[in-house]
């Protein structure tokens, strides 16, 4: 369990440095600065060596200063590491670099400058226009204008021209752009509060939400940007309604662009990486064995990259996708007890990732940790790691919350903990009624768990049996099944009736598949 750190903002930005952006900060201070600011490398190296932030320390530490002075200090440090920051990120970040172009040229301006001024703006522009940056295109160019309108720079009028049509042209794209990725970013914050679509109603309103929201003429779109957030409202729309296939076919588009623009990946990292994690997540859906293992090859080459070395954010989400992945692998095979090492280290990665994480990610994987403890057979250790989500906050991924206590409850019942089953499945019962996610399946799973601690192991089987008969009847409506996107009941059923163990049923499974 990682451990909850003060929310103090400065420690936090100092603990997130690395050894080189440390070395930085305190030669810029020292060259920058007067010496009266010196007195903040103190307080840097205080913050620094603690584990926890502990302002009573702190305050002894510093000697005798009150705590609103401290609270000054602290705030003048936390701007220095910015700039410091700024200073060394610069090279490796075109938005960065146009800022600063866009820094002089507004510099230069208010002195009078207004030729350099102008000449400064024009190298920003086909700077932002190679990159597709048509937000900071639409800052250098609301600059030109004004320059031009306030001023005689004797601009030819075949320029003026220029300027104003790029103006309109502009204006259009980015509109186009924030109605798109206004879109997807909407249909995402559904998924993570809701999970997928419960019945046909939902599926309704999410049909009815897109079509309302999505852009006219979408398919006379060329631009990278554009193209992008049309091909993720896609994925969030599909991954909802469990349309795994169209799923698959926009999470495709959606690394297809970065291969026909190779330049992009390096300016739009991030997201090449979510959608490198949507891509597996789609042939783990689909049961796309070979093609999972060659994007998990790809993506772990990339790994390797200056690219996706370049920042905390594309390390921490490179190595959690990864990780994530490698767990997926492993449910799809049914090699659970092989998986079981991966935890304590991917826990060990998460507890330094800290704070980089966030809370949807850890959900999905203590649940996913529950699952390979529970195939692997090791009950009391997946009811571990469920009440790490079921004495958790609530409010995200109602569908998971459910899968959780009903796996929680199918533990509970192979250790065989009987007087606990009547209480425990009232109690889940109130809570997934609550929440408005019950599908057929789990009314049958929830039916046959409250009344087998009454059953006689003659009966056992014959009632095993039913159970599984009424669940693979149901297996392909998405709506009844979307359980078992989470939850394999039916080769945990199998298991029960052939007598061998889940772990089997899935890797042979997986090996007749494989041989298709």
């Amino acid at each position: 369990m990682m451990s909850n750190r003060s929310a103090d903002i400065v420690f936090h930005l100092i603990k997130s440095l690395e050894k080189a952006e440390k070395r930085h900060f305190k030669l810029y201070i020292t060259r920058n600065s007067a010496k009266q600011d010196l007195k903040i490398i103190q307080l840097f190296d205080a913050m620094d060596k603690l584990e926890e932030y502990d302002e009573k320390w702190l305050l002894k530490k510093m000697g005798a200063i009150t705590k609103p002075q401290l609270a000054n200090m602290k705030t003048h440090l936390y701007k220095q590491v910015l700039a410091s920051l700024r200073l060394l990120k610069t090279a490796e970040s075109t938005d960065l670099q146009l800022s600063e172009q866009l820094d002089y040229a507004r510099i230069l301006y208010h002195k009078g400058l207004k030729l350099q001024a102008l000449k400064i703006l024009e190298k920003a522009k086909e700077l932002a226009k190679a990159n597709s940056k048509f937000n900071y295109l639409a800052q250098v160019i609301s600059l030109e204008k004004k320059i031009e309108n306030l001023h005689i720079t004797r601009t030819s009028q075949e320029k003026i021209e220029q300027i104003t049509q790029e103006s309109l042209n502009i204006s259009e794209h980015i509109q186009s752009v924030s109605k798109l990725s206004n879109l997807a970013l909407l249909l995402y914050r559904w998924y993570t509060q809701h999970g997928h679509a419960r019945n046909p109603e939902d599926e309704i309103d999410v049909k009815a939400f897109f079509k309302q929201h999505l852009p006219k003429q979408v398919e006379k779109i060329t631009d990278f940007y554009e193209l992008l957030y049309l091909y993720q409202a896609h994925c969030w729309y599909a991954f909802i309604r469990q349309d795994f296939l169209m799923y698959y076919r926009y999470s495709q588009k959606w690394i297809d662009l970065y291969i026909k623009q190779p330049e992009m990946i390096m300016v739009e990292t991030g997201h090449y990486i979510k959608g490198m994690h949507n891509l597996l997540n789609a042939h783990f859906d689909l049961r796309n064995f070979k093609a999972f293992e060659q994007t998990l090859a790809q993506f772990e080459a990339f790994e390797k990259t200056e690219v996706a070395q370049l920042h905390d954010n594309f390390r921490t989400h490179t190595s959690i996708y990864i990780n994530s992945a490698k767990i997926n692998r492993h449910l799809m095979m049914g090699t659970f007890e092989a998986a079981l090492p991966l935890v304590p280290a991917i826990e060990t990665k998460l507890a330094a990732y800290e704070l980089y994480v966030d809370r949807h990610r850890i959900l999905i994987f203590n649940y996913k940790f529950a699952l390979l403890y529970f195939g692997a057979g090791k009950f009391d250790t997946c009811i571990d790691y469920l009440h790490r989500i079921i004495h958790g906050p609530v409010d995200l991924r109602n569908d998971l919350q459910s899968y959780s206590r009903l796996l929680h409850l199918m533990a509970h019942y192979e250790l065989g903990n009987y007087d606990l089953m009547d209480s425990l499945t009232k109690s889940v019962y109130r809570f997934m009624a609550k929440m408005e996610s019950f599908t057929v399946v789990e009314e049958q799973i929830f039916k046959f768990l409250r009344q087998s601690f009454n059953l006689s192991p003659r009966q056992m089987k014959p009632e095993l049996e039913k159970l599984l008969q009424n669940v693979k009847h149901l297996e392909n409506n998405r709506y009844q099944t979307r359980t078992l996107a989470y939850l394999d009941v039916i080769s945990w059923l199998e298991s029960k009736v052939q007598g061998t163990t889940m772990s089997q049923v899935i890797q042979q499974k997986y090996q007749t598949s494989k041989h298709r």
